[in-house]
């Protein structure tokens, strides 16, 4: 399970991830993911998805800023949280650098400091606390939402097919929708109860959907499907926040900081439940 700081949770469905051949891993394992080694603890990132802001998508850098940490940590020991600061807007043009510095090393804890890099300044600083596997002798959790499960749900490209052979729909909306079916993000979403986006009728904050990454991951890495969970924690749960302020129309969004909390295994290819909160909104 992973507790994101914007009162977010995520659990497991039970089931395994469809097999599928090597040549069909997820892409964000053979490109989001796949970090340059440049020197010790230096390096450099590639950009998959652009979104149309024209700036770099949060949860690239947050992800890859987490592969580098854990790549200088050894494999007995797992992230289980950090926490980010968006400090610029990422340039989609060049290439990030990540910077990793290794702050402790103890018996059961490492901690570990990662700057992302452009034009020489940063432009995210993380900070991440890997731990070795211990069982606690007090455990509790919520109990799961009682909610559809995925394969009855319809995939978030499913559902603009369906906003989009409505007649009714006005002309600039469906060149919205047509936007976002260009978007080639490596994620699958079916969202649960999905609001009304054009009636523009303030919604209660609060959403949850399915997600997963698109693709073949394997169950070998744990520290991967940590990675994985990193990239997808920033994408569309944001929207939760707008969803009382629908007559409002934004310029822009942007992250400006970012927490994680590991609590067990899990896999990032299989599909995740996540319950979105916005309990404030304001200056």
């Amino acid at each position: 399970m992973v507790n994101m700081a914007a009162s977010s949770q995520s659990d497991c469905v039970n089931g395994p991830a469809e097999a599928k051949p090597s040549d069909l891993r997820s892409v964000l394992v053979t490109s989001v993911l796949n970090l340059e080694p440049l020197d010790k603890d230096l390096f450099r990132g590639s950009h998959y998805w652009v979104p149309k802001t024209q700036r770099l998508f949060g949860g690239q850098i947050v992800g890859q800023a987490l592969v580098a940490a854990a790549s200088s940590v050894s494999e007995d020991v797992y992230v289980h949280s950090l926490h980010c600061y968006f400090v610029r807007a990422g340039d989609p043009k060049v290439p990030a650098l990540y910077q990793v510095e290794r702050i402790r090393d103890g018996r059961s804890f490492c901690v570990r400091s990662v700057k992302a890099i452009q034009h020489g300044v940063p432009i995210l600083i993380c900070q991440a606390s890997f731990q070795q596997l211990q069982e606690s002798p007090l455990q509790h959790q919520f109990t799961m939402p009682t909610v559809p499960p995925p394969e009855d749900l319809l995939s978030r490209e499913e559902l603009i097919n369906k906003y989009l052979s409505d007649p009714s729909l006005m002309e600039k909306h469906k060149l919205g929708l047509h936007k976002l079916t260009a978007e080639e993000v490596p994620i699958q979403i079916k969202p649960i109860n999905p609001p009304d986006m054009f009636r523009l009728i303030p919604q209660e904050p609060r959403q949850m959907f399915w997600v997963r990454a698109e693709g073949f991951i394997g169950p070998e890495n744990m520290h991967l499907h940590c990675c994985v969970a990193a990239y997808i924690s920033d994408y569309a749960f944001i929207g939760t926040a707008l969803l009382p302020h629908l007559q409002y129309r934004l310029k822009f969004v942007a992250s400006l900081d970012h927490s994680m909390w590991f609590h067990s295994s899990f896999r990032a290819d299989e599909w995740m439940l996540y319950e979105c909160e916005s309990h404030w909104a304001g200056k």
